[in-house]
């Protein structure tokens, strides 16, 4: 197994500590952790049913969308997590005589080797990058792990997570010429649901990790609109302390007081009309081809330059 590193266990675990001392925990920090693996593994089986139907769809495409690229077809997917969707388009490139590459990007090692390793049982050559996509500059690293022309993926709502207006164009940087992007996104529907115990326990475990447990607090989530832009809703997630706590995270033990907010990032959900907007008024890209869910909570793009 391959993995390339551009941000190593040390680096990721130092930030994890501060994080917390901030009481702002990041993205990536709710795919580290064995913890936060298993919770993640719990919470995406429901979603990789709802979106195995549009994923068989863009399959069935795969062949077509890549006439161009000849026999040779590097895949680049940014935050892969276990890789199981894209498995699905990789091994439909195979069934369509191309030989592919795989280079699955994420900042968890442990998904990372499961992408490898799922991909590599396919009989497919796989390069894991363990890198932070939050980061411009390892985005373009990763995207120049191959040459044009080339496919990048970002699926299961990844740029939910992000600022979105910054990350479409950190993304959009990578796209050149020839190039394929396909990427979906959550569709804001009116109201807010409360969120279900296995996306709580998901939410949690970064804090779990560190030492907490449920009862030491209470977790918070709130919907509101970004002002920056029309149909963009951005969910907040906050753990409440209810008692002064110690958590210890890299060796580091951190005084929590009774009261105090730890931030635990965002999600966001877009309207379709804002969603391409994104990709094609803000980051100048050009959608070739959509496919919506069955249940339509996502839909997936397929993007060029």
């Amino acid at each position: 197994m391959n993995i390339e590193v551009l941000l190593t266990e040390a680096e990721i675990a130092e930030e994890f500590a501060e994080s917390i001392e901030a009481r702002d925990v990041p993205e990536k920090f709710f795919y580290w952790t064995p913890l936060s693996v298993r919770a993640w593994k719990t919470l995406s089986s429901r979603s990789r049913e709802q979106m195995h139907e549009t994923w068989e769809k863009l399959s069935r495409k795969a062949g077509d969308l890549t006439r161009a690229f000849g026999e040779n077809v590097p895949v680049i997917s940014f935050g892969a997590g276990e890789g199981l969707k894209d498995r699905l388009f990789l091994k439909a490139l195979q069934e369509a005589n191309r030989t592919v590459r795989y280079f699955p990007v994420d900042s968890s090692q442990n998904l990372l080797e499961a992408a490898c390793a799922g991909a590599e049982d396919d009989d497919c050559e796989a390069i894991g990058i363990k890198a932070d996509i939050s980061s411009p500059m390892h985005m373009l690293l990763a995207a120049d792990a191959a040459e044009s022309p080339r496919v990048f993926l970002m699926t299961g709502n990844t740029l939910g997570g992000f600022d979105p207006m910054e990350q479409t164009r950190q993304i959009a940087d990578c796209v050149k010429k020839g190039d394929l992007l396909i990427i979906d996104a959550k569709i804001h529907r009116d109201g807010v649901t409360a969120p279900e115990p296995e996306r709580r326990k998901f939410v949690f475990a970064p804090l779990e990790s560190a030492g907490a447990v449920p009862e030491d607090g209470e977790l918070e989530f709130s919907e509101k609109p970004d002002e920056r832009r029309d149909g963009l809703f951005l969910t907040t997630r906050k753990f409440h302390a209810a008692r002064d706590l110690k958590l210890n995270a890299w060796g580091r033990e951190i005084h929590i007081e009774r009261g105090e907010r730890i931030f635990l990032n965002f999600r966001y959900r877009f309207t379709e009309e804002a969603i391409r907007w994104l990709l094609t008024g803000h980051a100048g890209l050009r959608i070739v081809a959509d496919i919506p869910s069955a249940d339509g909570e996502f839909v997936t793009f397929v993007c060029i330059r």
